[in-house]
């Protein structure tokens, strides 16, 4: 194993290249066909970049890199930090700068002719339907809105791919425009910065703008305005961008699926939205981001955004320190807060505050301050040390359930439980500490 030497652009921006300071590389040739999964599953999440894929000749593959703790040592924050400056983007969202077309590393080269078959997309599950790009985000614009976000793609030949559009702001825009007799114009982005995959993640009641957040978290972090380019499509995209492709959701239908979705069940096959691809830009030397689905990246990306709006709602009613979406409830369904009990009571509040807080969460267990949240030994030990079922847990029925969660009833609805391993105000805590 070689180490990744970090690649910077000559004004030292930040990139998706600087998550992979320090990462392992393997240059020994792999295929995206099951063995790229099967060679980092060795890694143990620890990460690693693939420089020799059979299939992509000039390309590179990077897996398991946008994990907490490498982002937070890329951004130099704590992780309770990094949830409060999260937090600080959505509520203060800005304009990215635009960039001309030859300041902007993503179109330092174009793929010709077009063959989305030797970008290094993998099949990381026998399970799944075939090659998807479940990193790659979607920047669409139609009727003065846009939106960016995350739709796995199953590719279907050179340049065609089925979406999975579930019922967001993308497929409402989807359906509007399909009534409209209209295809809708979109920038497909692998390997963009991680403020731009976090702001990505992030889902909102109302039509704002992911990109605006993206902005301010990457002024916040970087210390610079994201730069964007546009493509002679009209879609701006980030200008340091792995790759940027030019594409339309058409108006065709296809099969999509089966797919190992984030708790590491197969999802079903349905008919989707058939996209079209009409160019591909990618820096030299590019790195695809090969997120594997139900993988570390998965629960990074679907939990770490949820935990801002998860501690703004316990704040209301307890100082909330932390907040962990836990692996095993993967990164969506199950999560661990961190309080500063200062009345009795507070735990039971912060339990219904923190369902609140993310409706798809079914279990949420609060701690005290003593506690490592993102270690399940300590909660586990939390509970069976400071726990009483019978007096400090609340359990409620007929709530809203996940679709990710294959227990949840015919109906939709699920019960969800909350328990409170918080000590009581005043108590003795020595027979309660742990000297471990």
């Amino acid at each position: 194993m070689l180490t990744f030497k970090r690649i910077r652009h000559s004004d030292d921006t930040m990139a998706f290249r600087d998550l992979l300071h320090g990462v392992d590389c393997d240059d020994n040739p792999v295929s995206v066909n099951l063995e790229m999964f099967d060679r980092a599953s060795a890694s143990a999440g620890k990460g690693v970049v693939f420089n020799d894929i059979i299939e992509s000749p000039g390309h590179r593959a990077a897996l398991d890199v946008l994990v907490r703790d490498r982002l937070c040592e890329v951004f130099s924050v704590s992780p309770g930090e990094l949830i409060d400056v999260l937090a600080w983007g959505m509520a203060n969202p800005e304009p990215p700068l635009e960039i001309d077309s030859t300041e902007a590393e993503v179109l330092q080269c174009k793929q010709e002719p077009i063959d989305l078959q030797k970008i290094p997309i993998p099949r990381h599950y026998q399970e799944d339907g075939g090659r998807y790009q479940s990193a790659s985000v979607i920047i669409a614009e139609y009727d003065g809105i846009r939106n960016m976000s995350y739709h796995r793609q199953l590719l279907r030949g050179e340049r065609h791919c089925v979406a999975r559009f579930v019922p967001r702001h993308l497929r409402t825009m989807y359906e509007k425009a399909s009534a409209n007799g209209d295809e809708v114009p979109i920038a497909v982005v692998n390997g963009a910065d991680a403020t731009v995959l976090l702001a990505a993640a992030m889902s909102f009641d109302e039509n704002l703008d992911e990109l605006t957040v993206a902005a301010a978290l990457h002024s916040r972090l970087h210390g610079k305005p994201l730069r964007m380019v546009r493509l002679p499509n009209g879609i701006s995209v980030p200008a340091d961008s792995e790759y940027a492709m030019e594409a339309r959701i058409t108006l065709e239908l296809d099969d999509e699926g089966p797919y190992v979705d984030i708790t590491g069940t197969v999802d079903e096959i349905r008919q989707e939205p058939v996209i079209e691809y009409d160019s591909v830009y990618h820096r030299s030397d590019p790195v695809f981001h090969a997120l594997i689905s139900a993988g570390v990246e998965h629960r990074t990306l679907m939990g770490m955004p949820r935990a801002p709006t998860i501690k703004a709602a316990v704040s209301e009613v307890v100082d909330c320190t932390d907040v962990y979406l836990t692996e095993g409830g993967c990164g969506w369904l199950s999560s661990v807060v961190q309080i500063k009990p200062q009345h009795d009571g507070d735990g039971i509040k912060a339990i219904h505050a923190a369902l609140d807080g993310h409706r798809s969460m079914k279990q949420v267990v609060i701690v005290d301050e003593d506690i490592d949240i993102a270690n399940p030994i300590r909660v586990e030990w939390a509970l069976m040390t400071r726990w009483q079922p019978d007096t400090d847990t609340v359990i409620l029925t007929g709530q809203k359930g996940s679709s990710l969660d294959p227990s949840r009833y015919e109906d939709g609805s699920t019960s969800k439980i909350g328990m409170d391993a918080t000590l009581p105000l005043g108590v003795d805590r020595g027979p309660f500490e742990s000297v471990l």
